[in-house]
């Protein structure tokens, strides 16, 4: 049954040659006898087509009831396939856009966890009486559930489909927060965060693919990954408001977390159940018959490679600043507690504004010189925010620094999508964004060991070098033929 998200009823598709139409079978659940395409004049020669004008055709191989099925629609011509494109839009089918509201939720909630690590740190450290290094293991851990995600997105997709995702991710995240809600002992925190950082590196990839091939993907990408940034924002705030202003203990957040994560998990499961694995195989035909579910053939790739490198070094520098910049405004630049936080809050609400506002300018001039602009601009914010010691430059250097780190990573993974065959965009950016998730852990846990021996300032270098490794991997990025 095809999932008919428009109003309008089926339409008959009209009658073509025979050179016209195009057989393809699909295995599994979707069916065994070929199904046929017969092209409209309309989309012939790859012209923009939304689903929804699509959707509704009758088709001589239905999936089972329940289940949203593509079969006849063509493919993206990189596929090797028909030669046409089908390009979703953020509003057709119109499924799509409650789909990408709890997306955009999934995100608010990742970038709520994150950012609340840096500004809970200091109490952290207090209430399980640690120092740097070893309070710095919870950002370390979440390594473990990215890597996880890295090799199991792909499968995922594949058995289950976006259904699997929905279901699996959100609930990671609700047993996470419940548990850290009754404060644990810190090994059991530590172990948590692991599987946080599992549900993480699912969406991250599976969200990030999906809108990756939608029409105008960089402005979509742009205002989910604000969703990200704008959690990240209220993160500190509510934390730190919770904890110094109502004296509330640190755990108490939690409880907020735990509310959100059930409202994400109903939304996704009620808004994707319909995305089977069968749908997914049907969408991907290449994958279903290929070994390590494309995880081989993206390993071999260097887009695959270049992109986890970007966004190794990338979520590095993100997570890093995010994590360590209320540390470093209290020891180093001697804020009062409110104002620290105020700081990293500043950090998140840059990125947010970045996102949402240049995400439209990468769009029009293309990801290769804009980045390229965004990064030269971040490494001279970096310097003055290092080199001038005076509170209010480095809080007003953190928050610029926001607001053009913000779009680095929408764009990047947009251009990386253009780059890789559509079979194996799952498989490539899982691997990709999940690498980037370990370096959101890595690269945090050795500020706060090295912080341990020297202070808190080295995490100034350190955040330098690593943009100076994202300018240099930029560089070798491939150009788009034809594009920008």
């Amino acid at each position: 049954m095809v999932e008919n998200d428009s109003a309008a009823g089926p339409h008959p598709v009209a009658p073509s040659n025979a050179e016209d139409n195009t057989p393809q079978s699909l295995s599994g659940d979707v069916g065994e006898k070929p199904a046929t395409f017969s092209p409209s004049p309309s989309i012939r020669g790859g012209d923009l087509v939304s689903p929804d004008d699509l959707e509704g055709q009758p088709t001589p191989n239905p999936a089972r009831a329940g289940e949203e099925t593509v079969a006849g629609l063509p493919h993206s011509g990189q596929d090797g396939d028909l030669g046409h494109s089908v390009i979703q839009r953020w509003c057709r089918p119109r499924g799509n856009i409650p789909r990408l509201a709890f997306a955009f939720l999934s995100f608010f909630i990742a970038g709520m966890n994150d950012a609340a690590l840096g500004a809970l740190l200091p109490y952290l450290e207090e209430y399980y009486g640690l120092n740097y290094t070893t309070v710095s293991l919870i950002f370390l851990t979440p390594f473990v559930g990215y890597s996880v995600a890295a090799f199991t997105n792909a499968r995922i997709h594949l058995r289950w489909g976006q259904r699997g995702i929905a279901v699996m991710a959100p609930f990671c995240h609700v047993v996470a927060f419940a548990i850290v809600s009754i404060h644990p002992p810190f090994p059991a925190l530590v172990i948590l965060y692991g599987l946080s950082g599992f549900g993480n590196g699912l969406t991250d990839a599976a969200y990030c693919a999906w809108v990756g091939v939608m029409d105008k993907s960089n402005q979509i990408q742009g205002f989910m990954h604000s969703s990200y940034s704008v959690g990240a924002l209220c993160a500190p705030l509510i934390s730190t408001s919770m904890v110094v202003h109502s004296g509330l203990p640190w755990y108490t957040y939690f409880y907020i977390m735990i509310g959100m994560a059930v409202v994400e998990w109903v939304g996704l499961v009620t808004t994707f159940w319909r995305k089977t694995g069968a749908v997914y195989r049907a969408e991907h035909p290449r994958e279903e018959g290929s070994t390590g579910a494309g995880t081989r053939e993206a390993l071999r790739s260097k887009v695959t490679w270049l992109g986890a490198i970007f966004f190794f070094t990338y979520m590095g520098v993100e997570v890093g600043l995010g994590g360590w910049v209320v540390t470093f405004m209290l020891r180093v630049r001697n804020a009062g507690k409110f104002a620290a936080g105020a700081t990293g809050s500043g950090f998140w609400a840059g990125q947010a504004a970045g996102r949402m506002a240049l995400g439209f300018v990468t769009e029009r001039y293309g990801e290769r010189v804009t980045i390229a602009v965004y990064v030269a601009a971040s490494v001279a914010l970096q310097l003055v925010f290092w080199l001038v010691p005076q509170f209010v430059v480095s809080a007003v250097a953190a928050a610029l620094l926001g607001f053009f780190l913000g779009p680095m990573f929408p764009g990047a993974i947009n251009l990386t999508a253009k780059l890789l065959p559509k079979h194996i965009h799952v498989s490539a950016m899982g691997f990709a964004m999940s690498l980037g998730g370990t370096g959101g852990t890595v690269f945090p846990f050795v500020i706060g060991a090295i912080a341990n021996a020297r202070g808190v300032w080295v995490m100034q270098p350190f955040i330098l070098s690593l943009l100076v490794i994202i300018a240099i991997t930029w560089f070798f990025y491939p150009r788009v033929p034809g594009g920008k």
